[in-house]
């Protein structure tokens, strides 16, 4: 019986050795909090530049009112808002991942890290790229969800390289995504739920699961 029992957590720990040398487990909660603060910034910045309310802004309706160069200025702007979202969740994920992992004494890049950047990487440069053919052709209204279903897909796809939790964010934002787009003038309070508030509720989730213990 000892015997079978020291077998049985020899076995485990070799488990444990090779998820952690498959899989990036230093990805910290305290990043999907921050991401979602800074995106909740971002939403909240576009809704106070358009004047408008959350339920009719960037509705397609709405935008027909605007003439060509307004189109413009006003894919501009968001593409700005994007960007400068998308910078400072990065910095501030950044931070706090380099962090844990400090904690943990590990690496951030390292084999596992890579593997998981590159399957996120795929499916993010192809909806930017779909995102900014939609912003060339006047289909701002779309761009939006567009957004919230190719993150879910390239959460989703890099999954399997970090803890399992992250497949169900993914879900959440292709199925928000997928919505959105049968209700276009909800689409800038879909992006702030999404990327605000799921991220929020998913990163507290994963720090009260995995971290709060060892902070």
């Amino acid at each position: 019986m000892y015997e079978s029992r020291e077998h049985l957590q020899t076995l485990t720990e070799i488990r444990s050795l090779m998820e952690r040398s498959a899989k990036f487990l230093s990805l910290s909660g305290l990043s999907g909090v921050s991401a979602g603060v800074v995106a909740l910034a971002g939403a909240g910045v576009v809704y106070g530049r358009l004047q408008t309310d959350w339920f009719r802004v960037l509705n397609y309706n709405r935008l027909e009112l605007y003439d060509t160069a307004a189109h413009a200025q006003i894919a501009q702007f968001l593409i700005t808002v994007g960007l400068a979202v998308m910078v400072g969740a990065l910095l501030a994920g950044t931070y706090f991942t380099v962090r844990k992992a400090r904690r943990q004494g590990q690496t951030v890049w390292n084999a596992s890290s890579k593997r998981l950047v590159w399957a996120m990487a795929v499916p993010l440069a192809a909806g930017g790229l779909f995102c900014l053919a939609l912003f060339r052709y006047d289909l701002i209204w779309l761009a939006l969800p567009a957004t919230l279903i190719f993150y879910g897909l390239a959460l989703l796809n890099g999954s399997k390289y970090t803890l399992r939790d992250v497949e169900s964010l993914a879900y959440c934002e292709i199925g928000l995504g997928l919505l959105s787009l049968f209700w276009p003038g909800y689409n800038l309070l879909a992006w702030a739920v999404g990327f605000g508030l799921l991220h929020i509720v998913y990163g507290l989730a994963m720090y009260y699961k995995y971290e709060r213990n060892t902070a």
